[in-house]
């Protein structure tokens, strides 16, 4: 498949307020550039703070009824929703695509991935049972725990991954009977469209899922609404930071899924064949490198230190960069013209902070001298404490550092202020364990071991984040629990 024979239509966005469709904002218009091009494809409406409140009072009625529909109903409807995501595979893959100019060979797995999670949390909305927590004769008493939903989740969600994103926070909300209204990127606005499309077709009333495309105003305005009981938010530290004082004034909880700088520890004897291809791909060749969760510092054995580095600058070479719609590209480029600029001074300073660059480094000219391409890039000899080593690139950089001991090793890769993920490669299962305790993180993933699986609990500490998303406790956050006892 070629960019020339896939279609390029672009749909209509509107903000989705129980059943309708609204075609202006008062927060204005955006403007959505085409990455690869640098060209303006779309004009996206964007709620204002009057749209968030109306959407909120929409999903504020629509809980009455909405928790008190049978969990079995509730899973049959995200049951179906993930039948309808499946059933349009192909359609999300490209709005994706379009959306932030993510490949086409990227965005199939991540509608895979996001099928997986709405089928895993349909299946929990009647399975969620209280917990006896006493009956003693002797007294009397009888005690259990009971999980009850919040109301409206406010939902806000970063322009790396739409459909992922959404998949992540709206089946776990909607299965513990909740409601949503959920802000997406004004920067990947196509998704979400369809999505809104889906859960209608899927049955699920109106007014339980809200989607509304804004600007950052529109996101504290949902963030500070009395009605809104608990917000997920999936993005940046700064943007986190406004969020959580926002939500102390009102005691408001929170999830915040936010970034990270992953260390990928490579020991001696590692399967370097593995280790090298996965530490290459996942960190400057999927995405662009423009994910949380990348393992964007290799910390590499001193004994295979330079076999290593020039295994990755052969892996980097085999790289296809390009038009993210032609079905042989590998990396396309990133977001826009600020993450371009952003990422072209943090390579630039890497060079004057004495890192070596092995390959990469510039802004790609030629055919794709419009868009907002990088090329691949690596550097070796970083300094853990540069910033190159201690800063989020989310871009197509790769930071490749020494160690000689375990214990170094697990050192430098804590000495972050990020903790999302780890990265183990070695032969020795008694090290893996070992050193996969040490490590201050949210997950560890040992020998390529993917990301985002549905059944793992996935979050982050320190400026990563706080609470879970995946597992039994990703929908357990949706839930309040409330004790009873009996005398």
């Amino acid at each position: 498949m070629t960019s020339q024979s896939v279609d390029t239509t672009r749909p209509a966005v509107h903000l989705r307020i129980g059943a309708e469709r609204i075609a202006t904002g008062s927060g204005g218009v955006h403007e959505h550039v085409n990455p690869v091009d640098g060209t303006v494809d779309a004009q996206i409406p964007l709620a204002g703070s009057a749209e968030v409140d109306r959407a909120v009072r929409t999903a504020h009625d629509a809980f009455a009824e909405w928790r008190r529909t049978r969990p079995a109903e509730r899973r049959r409807m995200l049951t179906k929703l993930a039948d309808l995501l499946e059933a349009n595979a192909e359609e999300l893959g490209r709005l994706g695509t379009l959306d932030n100019g993510t490949p086409l060979s990227a965005t199939a797995g991540l509608v895979a991935s996001s099928i997986e999670w709405t089928r895993y949390y349909a299946g929990w909305a009647d399975k969620l049972a209280s917990e006896v927590t006493g009956s003693f004769a002797a007294d009397g008493e009888f005690s259990y725990t009971l999980g009850q939903p919040y109301g409206v989740i406010g939902v806000i969600i970063t322009w790396n991954g739409p459909l992922i994103s959404l998949a992540m926070k709206i089946p776990a909300a909607l299965a513990a009977g909740n409601t949503v209204v959920v802000k997406p990127s004004e920067l990947t606005p196509f998704t979400g469209e369809l999505f809104a499309d889906l859960v209608e077709q899927a049955g699920i009333p109106a007014g339980v899922v809200n989607v509304l495309p804004g600007a950052p105003e529109a996101g504290a305005a949902l963030v500070e609404h009395p009605l809104v009981k608990k917000v997920t938010f999936t993005g940046g530290p700064d943007t986190a930071r406004k969020i959580l004082h926002s939500c102390a004034d009102l005691m408001k909880p929170s999830v915040l899924e936010l970034g990270g700088k992953s260390a990928n520890i490579v020991f001696a004897d590692a399967d370097l064949d593995q280790a090298c291809s996965h530490g290459t791909m996942w960190s400057i060749g999927v995405l662009s490198g423009q994910g949380c969760a990348l393992p964007t510092r290799m910390l590499v054995q001193d004994s295979i230190y330079e076999e290593v580095v020039g295994r990755v600058k052969a892996i980097t070479g085999l790289i296809a960069v390009g038009d993210p719609l032609d079905a042989g590209t590998v990396s396309g480029p990133v977001v826009n013209e600020v993450a371009l600029h952003r990422i072209l001074g943090m390579i630039e300073r890497a060079q004057s902070d004495g890192a070596r660059l092995v390959t990469g480094g510039h802004r790609i000219e030629g055919a794709l001298a419009d868009g907002f391409f990088i090329e691949p890039t690596v550097f070796a000899d970083v300094d853990p404490q540069s910033e190159l080593a201690q800063k989020e690139v989310f871009g197509p950089v790769l930071a490749i550092t020494p160690f000689a001991t375990e214990q170094e090793a697990i050192d430098i890769a804590n000495a972050s202020e990020y903790g999302l993920s780890g990265y183990i490669q070695t032969n020795d299962l008694r090290r893996a364990h070992r050193v996969a305790e040490e490590l201050t993180t949210g997950e560890v993933l040992i020998n390529g071991a993917t990301n985002l699986g549905v059944n793992r609990p996935f979050g982050g500490i320190g400026l990563s984040g706080l609470g879970k998303e995946g597992g039994r406790q990703g929908i357990e956050e949706f839930l309040r629990f409330k004790s009873i006892a009996i005398a």
